[in-house]
């Protein structure tokens, strides 16, 4: 059984100008991790936060008691582009073992990455619809590649927005001519992060290393908003390549490649994977 942990990054909100302060992109990604590796992923998450966190719980925290403390992606980043020599280096390193956990439990990454476009509309349920479709496609793509089942969990938004979402794979899984995802069983769940170490780990890779890869990426020289820092390069620069690696990519019948991380780039045009390139 395998199980895939959606989670999301930046906002649904237009960007009116070059320096807004909106932010420019929107990440959506899953992180595909087997059952078996459940428990290594939960104790590798409890363990990174009480070594490089110790103060982010009371003194007496069980150590399951350390699972409702969360640690923020964003505010990784926030310290590294912003914060001094130490906090910079202390937030890398923390990255840093969060994808060496990715690579011990033998996590893989597919999802969307849309840059926004200056005064370009922005439909933002039809995005976020459309994006968990894509990671529907990619999981049923890797349980067919391994022969599995998997489950989905999604980071909970708003009621009526979970309901459209859940009710477009609704629509694929139960349509007249087929299950499209016969090997992923029910619709995604809905859940809050604070008890989950998959939805946490996504939130790490999502808010923490996809989304300054990608602003450094395509928003760097073409806006100037309180979200465009010059740092976020060194996360891309000692990141990207562990990054490129954890991808779930496949080929289809017609030669088309899938899966992975998929860049839409609305401002610049520039192809997906510039994500990765230095």
């Amino acid at each position: 059984m395998k199980i895939c942990y959606i989670d999301e990054a930046g906002c649904t909100g237009m960007l009116p100008a070059a320096n807004s302060a909106i932010q420019p992109t929107l990440v959506i990604v899953g992180v595909i991790v087997d059952y078996g590796k459940l428990h290594d992923l939960t104790d590798g998450m409890l363990n990174l936060k009480k070594k490089y966190f110790p103060n982010l719980a009371p003194s007496k925290t069980t150590h399951m008691g350390w699972m409702l403390h969360e640690i923020k992606g964003s505010e990784i980043r926030k310290n590294i582009a912003t914060g001094s020599r130490n906090q910079r280096r202390h937030g890398m390193t923390f990255l840093t073992e969060v994808m060496n956990l990715c690579d011990q439990i033998e996590a893989k990454l597919v999802g969307r990455v849309w840059v926004k476009g200056v005064g370009a509309p922005i439909d933002g349920t039809a995005i976020y619809t459309y994006s968990v479709q894509s990671i529907y496609t990619s999981f049923q793509n890797f349980l067919v590649k391994h022969s599995d089942m998997g489950f989905v969990v999604a980071d909970s938004r708003i009621k009526h927005l979970n309901t459209q979402v859940a009710h477009s794979i609704f629509t694929q899984k139960f349509k007249g001519s087929g299950d499209a995802y016969d090997r992923i069983i029910e619709l995604p769940a809905f859940s809050h992060s604070d008890n989950h170490a998959g939805l946490q780990l996504a939130d790490a890779l999502c808010s923490g290393i996809i989304t300054p890869m990608a602003i450094s990426t395509y928003c760097e020289g073409h806006l100037s908003g309180p979200h465009i820092r010059p740092r976020y390069v060194d996360i891309k620069s000692a990141l990207s390549a562990k990054c490129m690696g954890l991808q779930h990519r496949f080929q289809e019948a017609n030669g088309r490649h899938r899966g992975g991380l998929v860049v839409s780039d609305l401002l610049g045009q520039q192809s997906g994977g510039r994500l990765f390139k230095s």
